[in-house]
């Protein structure tokens, strides 16, 4: 900018002009300004570029006034829809698929639930891995849906609440202890069979033992011998005929004591004793066994 000085003078009159000695110059010229300019068009270039950007992310991202892409945010909480990935720990206190599908745990590796206390102290663990399912905790219990215990684990005991425990392998049950039940019953048509490959089998109740085959035989194996034993009370064989196919015979001329043979003799109220074999009947003789 320019300043000049203006003479005022009367028609007529001539004056000289006076030379303009102070003259000063306001503003920015040369580089200085051709530098403003380009720093101001290239901060619009960087507004532009930051409003692209940011409209963009919003756009890849599925941000919406409920949530982001398949995030969304609820009254009873956050709603994912489809697969979601969690790098790191996840906290909830509860989670529950839609009611129209399942719900699905995946990991490369395995998948672990731990339960804290409020001292942040972890009281159960469930550990799913590719080889073995882990379960962490003082007990383990398994309920219906009326809440009923179907199956239940602690240090002491294991306890199944199902009316009938079934074993469908074709090699049956291995217990290495004792095992109490009331009732040991096998499928319809199909065979029970309790087996001790290597060692003795018992059975003890205090109220007596039944065994019972309502269509079909009895059989008791053994290697060795094979003991029936009451200690108060009797042992009743209730049938119309009791056979022993397989006694020895003895050859004639020879003692039943040489022989190491012995008959056995009924008492009239049906108990049984032995008495040394000989070329007849000896009962009469050992008779006195049923008094």
């Amino acid at each position: 900018m320019v300043r000049e000085q203006y003479t005022t003078t009367t028609p007529g009159t001539s004056l000289e002009r006076p030379k303009n000695e102070y003259i000063y110059k306001i503003g920015i010229y040369g580089w200085r300004k051709r530098c403003l300019y380009l720093f101001v068009l290239l901060l619009l270039i960087i507004l532009v570029v930051n409003f692209s950007l940011t409209i963009w992310i919003l756009k890849v991202m599925w941000f919406s006034p409920t949530g982001m892409g398949h995030l969304r945010v609820t009254k009873e909480g956050l709603r994912l829809e489809g697969e979601s990935e969690f790098l790191f720990p996840l906290y909830a206190k509860e989670i529950h698929s839609r009611v129209d599908s399942s719900l699905l745990l995946q990991s490369t590796h395995n998948v672990t639930v731990n339960a804290r206390n409020s001292n942040g102290e972890v009281t159960g663990r469930l550990n799913v891995g590719p080889k073995m399912v882990e379960f962490h905790s003082q007990q383990f219990q398994i309920n219906s849906k009326d809440g009923k215990p179907l199956f239940t684990v602690d240090e002491n005991e294991v306890v199944i609440g199902t009316d009938k425990l079934r074993v469908t392998g074709p090699e049956g049950a291995l217990f290495e202890h004792s095992v109490e039940t009331p009732l040991v019953k096998a499928e319809a048509f199909k065979q029970l069979r309790l087996e001790s490959p290597t060692r003795s089998l018992s059975m003890d109740a205090p109220r007596g033992i039944n065994i019972k085959a309502q269509a079909g035989n009895i059989e008791a194996l053994s290697q060795m011998d094979i003991k029936l034993h009451s200690s108060d009370g009797v042992l009743l064989l209730d049938a119309e005929t009791v056979r022993l196919p397989k006694l020895p015979e003895g050859a004639r001329g020879g003692s039943g004591i040489s022989q190491g043979l012995y008959e056995i003799c009924v008492c009239p109220d049906g108990k049984l004793y032995l008495s040394v074999a000989g070329l007849g009947s000896t009962c009469q003789e050992y008779s006195r066994v049923c008094q």
